[in-house]
């Protein structure tokens, strides 16, 4: 699995374009975020089930332990309420703590600990406290685990006052987000699509990092901006490129953090095209897609051709069918299709 684009002017100039780059997957961006974090910064540790002797079921972290050793990289019991609550406590008390949940879908055992504690201490204290705590966990469907193990969860904690949430997209958006997520002194929670761990794309050797709240355009076009999340983000570049066949220019853009949002970006772009796709994982009902398409339409609403057309995950528990499970989410082709509809090729 390779990309399909490179990375934008915007891009290189938040890390020094001129370093050297080389080839990774999204899994070695991540795990090099974190040994370089790791080795910066003593205070930095990772909790969380089979972090250690297994390196998370996808073997990103696969030897970290071997490096940083047991009390660093540290295996946890089947708890995710109670790895998060230490990592809250941790936090308050001045480490930068980051906590591994296996699968998106467990956030919910950890949710009075992210929402109610992690997300409120900095406000509850009249600033007195932080919380610097980074929740890396997982997103996204086909990859046939069924309806607890699929989902796309990331509009429920986009939703809460007090968190930043981070979605890469790109092996360089990986390591350079998750360097940022780990110095900010405010909770983090990190999604990674389980499907894109071997994605490759190029990386600089150096040290950078990319703002939060700076949305990324990976494609210019000027007929239809597609706005697309995390795994989307691919799916929206290879759509892309079958417009561009059939005369139809698509400018991709890629938020990279749900919150802090990026508006001016998202609003500019759609005022230049006059036509907007937003797409994420997540269920469409009450998702991303609804809020984006609503700073769209609020901000280029004299300057749109057509309503923003949105493109989630369909209303229903992810199926374990590998048929059922493909028809869920948005492909490159079904994007195509509502593309061509709203620029009048249908």
């Amino acid at each position: 699995m390779s990309m399909l684009s490179t990375t934008s002017n915007q891009e290189n100039s938040a890390s020094g374009s001129n370093q050297q780059t080389r080839e990774i997957t999204f899994g070695q961006a991540i795990r090099e975020a974190l040994v370089e974090e790791m080795s910066h910064n003593p205070k930095v540790f990772i909790m969380g089930e089979d972090v250690a002797e297994e390196g998370t079921p996808f073997k990103v972290l696969a030897g970290l332990v071997d490096e940083f050793g047991p009390s660093r990289v540290i295996d946890s019991p089947i708890s995710e309420a109670g790895i998060t609550g230490l990592g809250v406590g941790a936090a308050m008390t001045g480490m930068h703590p980051i906590i591994d949940i296996m699968f998106g879908d467990f956030i919910g055992l950890a949710m009075d600990q992210i929402v109610n504690q992690a997300a409120k201490v900095h406000y509850m204290s009249g600033g007195k406290l932080k919380v610097p705590l980074v929740v890396r966990t997982t997103l996204g469907a086909t990859r046939r685990s069924a309806a607890q193990h699929s989902q796309s969860l990331h509009a429920w904690v986009s939703h809460i006052p007090g968190l930043k949430v981070a979605l890469p997209s790109t092996p360089y958006d990986a390591k350079g987000l998750l360097k940022t997520a780990i110095r900010d002194s405010n909770p983090v929670i990190f999604f990674e699509d389980k499907m894109m761990y071997q994605l490759k794309g190029q990386v600089p050797e150096g040290e950078y990092t990319i703002p939060f709240g700076v949305a990324d355009i990976k494609r210019s076009g000027s007929d239809i901006s597609i706005i697309a999340t995390s795994s989307m983000v691919q799916v929206a570049l290879e759509a892309a490129e079958i417009l561009g066949k059939s005369g139809i220019s698509a400018e991709v853009i890629d938020p990279r953090t749900t919150f802090t949002l990026d508006k001016q970006t998202l609003i500019e772009s759609a005022k230049k095209t006059g036509r907007a796709i937003v797409i994420d994982e997540g269920y469409e009902r009450y998702g991303i897609t609804a809020e984006i398409a609503s700073v769209i339409a609020e901000g280029a609403f004299y300057y749109l051709d057509a309503p923003v057309k949105r493109m989630g995950a369909m209303d229903v528990p992810i199926p374990f069918s590998p048929v059922l499970e493909d028809l869920t989410v948005p492909t490159a082709t079904s994007v195509v299709e509502q593309a061509r509809v709203l620029c009048g090729q249908n």
